[in-house]
């Protein structure tokens, strides 16, 4: 079926194409670095409950851990095994800007095999650590790596899909986010276990989706985009026509040209984003990254293993818990992927706020009634319910601000600002996801299962933003987004009057 793109006039033009077997490889292969993403994400929570590494690293975690008197929620307090979890994403904050740099001068292709290194460097220095700088100068070429990957990827994959698939195809990004979780904890099940080096099995396999996206990347295109922005204009038509499957790919390729023709006269790319006419994109961006985290979904699957230890459930149960959770989180971002180019994004969105704050005042609830601060544990009846209460909530996250939250960024800036847009957006996510990453367990000490009721009056924050101020992108062609989208909206047309893009036809 062909995408249609909405032309500056008003007028509608279909493009001609349709989804190939090549195309499809090229995103199983730039999702890789998903997968590298929500390995590391899974791997650290598991690995951070594990004995054996406690003991070598931050002994004084494990004797707080089996000390019989301690506090239920104070458990795992301490800065530096923080520290250990959350450095990844402040590295990652800062590589995203050299990665915007990269991906707009040599391709998004480089920047995603330059990420797949960085992180095979972190693997190395990670599983094969013998002191806490080892682990830390891991963790920071293992963020380099995210910071990269996650800056290219999303943009990859928006640019090489049809317009109207390219909600789905983009959510594979995150779908192998998902799977890295899953796989993540399954690794973390068998390998803790597995004395005294379990931990090193389980940060070290983190190399083989980072080897793959380095080997895979080798096969994969460039995006016709990124080649004509970089004057390869007949290799970028030539790429064209060979992921539409079809010879006509004129307007296609004119409507490409024309928005890099617009790019070229944009010498400052992140000054133009200072500017009225780019703030809709920025503003919705960035509140996008801030929301994803103040869900508190990183929060949980952080410190699963951990957080199912508090209510009640052994090591291996608590693993075992999170495992289930993790299956609910890749079916549940499938069930995203067939939903988004039907119903469109803020259907999920606002259905997922409701979802969301229901379990996480359930969860709250159960916690400041049942779980004191010490002494007994949950009931096993009462555990449960909170391993099924944080599923919903998964659920409910896996559909809507997960994917979304880096669908949306990725494809409503225009193409002279595009990479320095979605390097605000990644950055974004990375600083948030290393506030509360290094935040989690001091605020779980501090506020016990108030932390919970803090994260639904976000949710509500949330589903207002959503509401109010984010228009539907269903089906919108990248490029045509100013005109069909931002000059369309009750409160954003009024940022678009400064507009000084070249008043030029999109066909």
């Amino acid at each position: 079926m062909p995408a249609v793109v909405v032309s500056g006039s008003g007028e509608n033009q279909e493009f001609e194409g349709r989804i190939t077997v090549y195309v499809i490889v090229c995103v199983i292969i730039a999702a890789f670095g998903g997968l590298m993403f929500g390995y590391d994400i899974g791997i650290s929570g598991g690995v951070t409950s594990m004995d054996d590494f406690l003991k070598k690293f931050f002994p004084a975690v494990l004797e707080k851990k089996h000390h019989a008197l301690e506090s239920n929620y104070c458990k795992y307090d301490d800065q530096f095994l923080q520290l250990f979890t959350s450095c990844l994403y402040l590295a990652a904050l800062i590589a995203s800007f050299v990665a915007s740099k990269v991906c707009s001068k040599y391709g998004r292709k480089l920047t995603m095999q330059i990420a797949s290194i960085f992180f095979i460097i972190g693997v190395i220095l990670t599983a094969g650590g013998i002191n806490i700088e080892m682990l830390i100068f891991g963790r920071i070429f293992l963020g380099f790596g995210v910071g990269f990957a996650n800056q290219a990827v999303p943009l990859f994959l928006s640019e090489i899909a049809p317009p109207n698939l390219r909600g789905a195809l983009n959510i594979s990004f995150q779908l192998f986010i998902t799977i890295g979780i899953l796989v993540s904890n399954l690794i973390n099940y068998f390998t803790t276990n597995v004395h005294p080096h379990g931990w090193r099995i389980s940060l070290g396999i983190a190399g083989v989706p980072a080897l793959m996206l380095c080997l895979g990347s080798i096969l994969i295109c460039e995006t016709p985009t990124s080649l004509i922005e970089r004057h390869k204009v007949e290799e970028g038509r030539k790429v064209l026509r060979k992921i539409r499957g079809v010879e006509n790919v004129d307007d296609e390729f004119d409507s490409i040209i024309h928005a890099c023709e617009m790019a070229k006269q944009v010498k400052d790319p992140f000054r133009k984003l200072m500017k009225p006419v780019s703030r809709p994109q920025l503003v919705i961006s960035i509140c996008l990254q801030i929301f994803q985290q103040f869900t508190g979904i990183n929060a949980i699957m952080f410190y699963a293993p951990v957080l199912f230890q508090t209510v009640g459930f052994g090591n291996d149960a608590a693993l075992l818990s999170s495992v289930i959770t993790g299956l609910v989180n890749v079916f549940s971002t499938v069930v995203s992927i067939y939903v988004v180019d039907r119903a469109g994004r803020r259907i999920l969105l606002l259905e997922a706020c409701v979802q969301m704050f229901i379990s996480q005042v359930i969860i709250g609830i159960i916690l400041f009634k049942e779980l004191k601060t010490t002494g007994d544990n949950l009931s096993k009846g009462e555990a449960i319910f909170v391993v099924i209460s944080v599923c919903t909530f998964v659920m409910g996250f896996a559909w809507s601000w997960g994917p979304l939250g880096w669908l949306i960024p990725s494809e409503i800036f225009p193409l002279e600002t595009r990479s320095a847009g979605f390097a605000f957006a990644v950055s974004t996510n990375m600083l948030f996801t290393f506030i509360i990453g290094q935040a989690f367990l001091s605020m779980l000490c501090q506020m016990q299962a108030g932390i919970f009721f803090f994260f639904a009056a976000w949710v509500i924050i949330m589903g207002a933003f959503t509401w109010f101020l984010l228009p539907e992108t269903k089906g919108v062609p990248v490029d045509a987004m100013v005109d069909k989208v931002w000059k369309q909206h009750w409160f954003w047309r009024s940022f678009m009057i400064e507009d000084d893009r070249p008043d030029v036809k999109v066909v």
